[in-house]
């Protein structure tokens, strides 16, 4: 019987793949993952251990920015992070609005450039 094992990668749909760079590994510290094939549209990869994400660059199917910064109830990706107040700071620093978890746990959600929603999750 077949089963799900994993899931393998999350595509994002971005407008402007320099302004999603700047905030992916600008932001975050994500590094391309050189290893990823070249596609027939412009995009990158991350390796984030056994799960990648991949940026695809496709302007017109991108919806505008949401109005709120809260994901919580929004389809988004949960990132976990080993510090959280540090990847506050960091989005702080660089004008990205942010909100705690509603839930009281240790989490943020933001928004990325082209409004898909980000979870952040304290792990260690």
């Amino acid at each position: 019987m077949m089963q799900i094992q994993a899931i393998h990668h999350v595509s994002l749909p971005v407008a402007d793949l320099d302004r999603s760079r700047r905030f992916y590994e600008g932001v975050l510290g994500l590094l391309p993952d050189p290893a990823r094939p070249a596609m027939t549209f412009d995009g990158v990869w991350y390796a984030l251990g056994a799960v990648s994400i991949h940026l695809l660059c496709l302007p017109d199917s991108c919806p505008p920015a949401q109005e709120t910064v809260s994901g919580g109830r929004d389809r988004h990706v949960a990132f976990a992070v080993d510090d959280i107040a540090a990847l506050g700071e960091r989005l702080r620093q660089a004008g990205f609005d942010f909100s705690p978890s509603s839930s009281g746990r240790a989490a943020l959600f933001c928004r990325d450039p082209d409004g898909h929603a980000l979870e952040f999750l304290a792990v260690r």
